[in-house]
C-alpha cells in the first residue's frame, strides 16, 4: 500500500511538469525497475542520478525531461536534506588543501582524450559565446576574444590565468595578443598537456594551490576555477587575485552562478562529477570582492552554457566508439546523464554563466563594457 502511494505520489509530480511514465514523447521516462519510484522518493536527486546509472530508467531527451523537471521546481518537492552533509557545510572546509584535490582526482586528471573528444581546439571547458554562430570552436574563440578584450589586453601585459585548465586561454592570449600569461594549476594531467599546448610561447605554467601563489601582473583572470573555491574561501581567493594585480590592473571572473546563495552543492553532481562544487551567489561574489574591488561590470550567458552543453553532449556521443575501450557503459550513462541535466538548468534559468570585471580604482576612461 506504501509503495503504491509512492509510485502515485511521484508521477502525479511528473504529470505537473507534463512528464508521463512510460509514453511516447521524447521527454518521457521509461521504467525498467518498479522500485524506482520507491528509491526516489527516499534518496532525492542523488538517487534519480544512480538509479538512471543502473539502468533503471530511460528517457530520449534527457535534456527536455530535466527542463520540464527543473522548471516545475520538481527537484525542491523531492530531495531530502542530508543533516550530516549540512553539518560538514558549516563546521568544516569541504575545498581546504587536501579536500581540493579530491575534485582533480575523479574528474580533471581523467584521460585527457576523453575531454579532448568533446571539446574545441583551445580545450575550454566553460561556456563559449555563440554570438552569430552555431559553431562550438568558434563560439569558444569567441568567448577566448571577449575575455582579452574585456581585460584590455596588449603585447605589453603580463597576465595570471589562476585555474588554467589545458593551457588554452594562455594559447589563444599569447599568440593573439602577445601577452606573457601565467597559468597556475593543481592538476598534473592539465599541467602536462598544457605545457605542451604552450610550448615556444611567452607562456609559464605552474603546479600551484592559488593560496600559496604569489606575483605581480597586469591583469588577473579565473575562469570556470572559482565553482570549486566553496563559500568558505571565495574571500580568500579574491585576496590572491587582489594581491596578484597591479594597481591599475584588471581582473575577470567567468563563474556559473545561482541567484539564491548555498552551502551545499546537488548531491549527485558533487558524488560524481565534482566533488565539493558549489555555484556561488550575486551576493557572495559581491561580499567576497567588498573593499577590495570595484565591479565594473556584470555580463550574463546563461543561455550560451545550454548551447555548449549541447554541442558538448553530441561530440561526446560522436566519439564515444572511439574511447569507450578506457572506459564502460556505466560511465557513458553518467556522462551522458551529466551533460544533459546541466544543459536543462540553463535553460530553466536554474543556473546562470556570468563575466564579471572588477578592477582596484575603477575601470579606465576609455573602457567599453563589450557584448
Amino acid at each position: 500500500m506504501i509503495t503504491k502511494k509512492i509510485n502515485e505520489y511521484i508521477e502525479n509530480l511528473f504529470t505537473t511538469a507534463d512528464i508521463s511514465v512510460n509514453g511516447g514523447r521524447p521527454w518521457d521516462i521509461q521504467v525498467h525497475n518498479n522500485k524506482l519510484f520507491s528509491r526516489v522518493f527516499k534518496g532525492g536527486s542523488l538517487a534519480l542520478g544512480e538509479s538512471y546509472s543502473d539502468g533503471w530508467w530511460d528517457c530520449d531527451a534527457l535534456d527536455q525531461f530535466f527542463h520540464r523537471l527543473f522548471c516545475a521546481r520538481l527537484d525542491e518537492k523531492v530531495n531530502p536534506i542530508s543533516v550530516i552533509a549540512v553539518l560538514k557545510s558549516i563546521f568544516l572546509n569541504m575545498q581546504n588543501r587536501v579536500r581540493s584535490r579530491w575534485v582533480v582526482d575523479t574528474h580533471y586528471d581523467l584521460d585527457a582524450n576523453l575531454y579532448m573528444s568533446f571539446l574545441d581546439p583551445y580545450n575550454q571547458y566553460t561556456c563559449g559565446y555563440f554570438k552569430d554562430t552555431g559553431d562550438l570552436n568558434k563560439a569558444q574563440e569567441q568567448k577566448l576574444d571577449l575575455i582579452c578584450r574585456k581585460l584590455m589586453l596588449s603585447s605589453k601585459d603580463t597576465v595570471l590565468d589562476i585555474g588554467c585548465g589545458w593551457g588554452g586561454f594562455a594559447r589563444f592570449a599569447a599568440e593573439q595578443y602577445g601577452c606573457s600569461v601565467t597559468g597556475i594549476t593543481i592538476s598534473d594531467e592539465q599541467l602536462n598537456y598544457a605545457r605542451g599546448l604552450c610550448k615556444d610561447l611567452p607562456v609559464k605554467l605552474i603546479k600551484s594551490d592559488y593560496r600559496d601563489f604569489k606575483g605581480s601582473f597586469d591583469k588577473v583572470l579565473v575562469c570556470g576555477m572559482i565553482e570549486h573555491v566553496g563559500y568558505k574561501n571565495y574571500r580568500k581567493l579574491m585576496e590572491v587575485a587582489f594581491n596578484s594585480l597591479k594597481d591599475q590592473g584588471l581582473f575577470l571572473l567567468q563563474t556559473i552562478g545561482k541567484s539564491i546563495s548555498t552551502r551545499m552543492g546537488d548531491p549527485w553532481i558533487n558524488k560524481y562529477i565534482f566533488p565539493n562544487g558549489l555555484i556561488p551567489s550575486p551576493r557572495q561574489i559581491a561580499a567576497a570582492a567588498e573593499g577590495l574591488f570595484i565591479i565594473g561590470d556584470w555580463h550574463f550567458m546563461g543561455p550560451h552554457y545550454d548551447r555548449t552543453l549541447m554541442a558538448w553532449h553530441a561530440n561526446f556521443i560522436k566519439n564515444w566508439e572511439r574511447i569507450k575501450s578506457a572506459f564502460d557503459e556505466r560511465f557513458y550513462r553518467i556522462w551522458n546523464y551529466y551533460l544533459l541535466s546541466c544543459a536543462a538548468s540553463f535553460r530553466s534559468n536554474m543556473n546562470d554563466l556570468w563575466q564579471i570585471v572588477f578592477s582596484k580604482n575603477g575601470l579606465p576612461e576609455d573602457y567599453i563594457c563589450i557584448r
